[in-house]
């Protein structure tokens, strides 16, 4: 890919508001830059929403949310179903800007696309199976019926990891169930929504059924969004820590919300695992998007009897990795999203080395232009380490042992987070204990990949609360009415 085709596909990517079917300039002019972390240069300057273009967006869901609701289930299946035909079209487009924006590898930005557009091919086939209920109630007196209709306006604040697929998983069931939208793409990847959302305008969105203000100052925009009593829905992917701010913000205005927080994964291997397997699901897992993701497994648990040579493995392969800016074919390790992500995972490998981990391989930011840390493997990690409690968000493997399925569940279970958890076993009646006694939303049984746009998606104790995705994703959208007919 030549630097001329970069930049004319990041001149088709709109640098306004898009508010009322409109795209404008924020309040004042403002603008931020969206910097290349693999170079660290401003590759496109766009609008800067103020707390009143944050008001003006909740304008214009508001006033096209009676309309929207009202527009036939087909139509709105019809729109999104256009929105992934036209994303299908433009999928290489769609990748190399995430690529540019992100950093993750060009290889694994096409799977982005695929996943992110498979949430709008799903929504636009569940926005026509929306359903109640008929009958009489038990005593005879009476027919009961109970139906769904849209929440009313939504407001969607995303993470800056998967830039595409946050905002389809999001917005996608919305427009399905009827409700309209402002979302906050984040600062540092905001293009990949925008773009995305250039398509719905092309399917033949409404105006003011999507809204969209990325700015630079996310706390001071959102609240008097979410304060304003209009607002009926509040969805966030991020931090737990923020997470918990903005549910206490909703909680004024009794808000539906859905929050998908952070993550603290465990790997379990079994002493009777197929290692090879294990270590394919183990880089799958580790190292997909550079390790910043919320389902990266965070602390792999692996029985003592076989724990040097799973060590000795994905060392091997970890070693074989290639680093690189992601638009490069053959790399597999792209740069982290900031110079804050590098001094993280330095820190935790610092930590766990000083308290007698083995780093085996990397452990090293990389000189030079852009945000690159080495792909890292730490074995023996010892307890206490900040690396088994924190969220790593980094390409570090750090692998801890054990001795009997009770430490295995210990351990694992040994977190406030709860998001997914993934197990290595050969023993079908093990596997089946680890689902029952595994404290987390999901789960990979000899899988290190889970995420399907027809599962839903979601965490256990402070890694969230509802679901994206499957059937269960539309309901998020949904109020139940239930209303009674007396018999005559």
């Amino acid at each position: 890919m030549t630097a001329a085709n970069e930049t004319a596909l990041l001149e088709q990517v709109n640098t306004g508001l898009f508010i009322g079917g409109e795209w404008v300039e924020a309040e004042g002019g403002r603008t931020l830059d969206v910097h290349d972390p693999s170079t660290n240069e401003v590759i496109r300057t766009i609008a800067d929403a103020s707390p009143a273009d944050g008001i003006r967006a909740l304008d214009a869901a508001v006033a096209a949310q009676e309309e929207w609701a009202n527009t036939p289930a087909r139509r709105r299946s019809e729109i999104l179903r256009r929105a992934w035909e036209l994303l299908q079209e433009r999928k290489e487009d769609a990748a190399l800007l995430m690529t540019l924006e992100m950093g993750k590898p060009i290889a694994e930005a096409r799977g982005e696309v695929a996943y992110g557009g498979e949430f709008v091919r799903w929504f636009s086939e569940e926005a026509v199976r929306i359903s109640g209920r008929y009958g009489m109630n038990p005593e005879g007196t009476g027919h009961m019926v109970v139906s769904q209709r849209p929440v009313g306006p939504s407001f969607f604040i995303t993470p800056w990891n998967f830039p595409l697929a946050m905002a389809t998983r999001k917005i996608a069931p919305a427009l399905a169930a009827g409700c309209t939208v402002v979302i906050k793409p984040p600062a540092l990847t905001p293009l990949s929504t925008i773009f995305f959302v250039q398509l719905l305008e092309e399917a033949g969105l409404p105006k003011g059924v999507v809204n969209v203000i990325p700015t630079s100052t996310s706390g001071k925009v959102s609240a008097p969004i979410i304060a304003d009593p209009r607002l009926r829905k509040l969805s966030f992917t991020g931090s737990t820590e923020v997470g918990r701010r903005l549910i206490a913000q909703a909680a004024e205005g009794v808000l539906r919300v859905s929050m998908e927080l952070g993550g603290n994964a465990p790997f379990v291997v079994f002493e009777d695992a197929d290692l090879d397997k294990a270590v394919d699901g183990a880089m799958a897992a580790k190292f997909r998007n550079i390790g910043q993701a919320c389902t990266a497994a965070n602390r792999f648990i692996v029985h003592e009897s076989v724990a040097d040579e799973f060590a000795r493995k994905v060392t091997e392969r970890v070693n074989g990795m290639k680093i690189g800016r992601g638009t490069e074919e053959d790399v597999n390790i792209g740069p982290l999203i900031d110079t804050d992500a590098v001094a993280k995972a330095k820190e935790l490998v610092t930590d766990a080395v000083g308290r007698g981990a083995e780093l085996r391989t990397g452990g090293e930011a990389l000189a030079g232009v852009g945000t690159f840390f080495q792909p890292t493997v730490l074995s023996n990690v010892q307890p206490g380490s900040e690396i088994l409690r924190e969220e790593i968000f980094g390409p570090v493997l750090a692998i801890a042992t054990f001795a009997t399925e009770d430490d295995a569940v210990r351990l694992a279970n040994d977190t406030e987070y709860g998001l997914v958890s993934y197990v290595y076993t050969q023993d079908l009646q093990r596997g089946h204990r680890m689902i029952e006694k595994l404290e987390t939303g999901m789960m990979g049984l000899n899988a290190g990949v889970v995420s399907n746009a027809a599962a839903p998606f979601g965490g256990v104790k402070q890694s969230g609360i509802g679901r994206e995705g499957g059937s269960e994703g539309i309901h998020e959208f949904l109020s139940t009415k239930y209303t009674l007919i007396p018999a005559e």
